[in-house]
């Protein structure tokens, strides 16, 4: 019971300051003639917070493994492999991003 009590004090306290930036603002902003590159990016910056917020999470869980490993191989493998995973997860998206922006750059004229 102790454990889910944890987890959802944690869930909680990740997704605060998602739930404060979901405010509305005091302006609409006005999406008439946008274009669809836009429309794309702004997709892929959310896409890109979640995976960082995700990341985040992957890192949290390792350090809690490490720490309740006590030792034990296979929980320090488990952790390991928790860290490798989310550091792959963030590489992949910031190439995705650079990717982005460089094709973007070659298209402007």
């Amino acid at each position: 019971m102790k454990k889910v009590l944890t987890g959802i004090t944690l869930a909680t306290l990740l997704a605060a300051p998602v739930m404060v930036a979901a405010q509305p603002s005091e302006s609409v902003p006005d999406y008439e003639g946008t274009e669809l590159i836009d429309v794309l990016e702004t997709f892929i910056d959310w896409l890109f917070t979640i995976l960082l917020i995700v990341a985040v999470i992957f890192l949290v869980i390792a350090a809690f493994t490490f720490i309740s490993a006590s030792g034990d191989p296979d929980k320090v493998g488990k952790a390991r492999n928790f860290v490798l995973y989310a550091l792959i997860g963030v590489a992949i998206a910031v190439a995705a991003r650079g990717l982005v922006a460089l094709v973007r750059v070659i298209m402007s004229p």
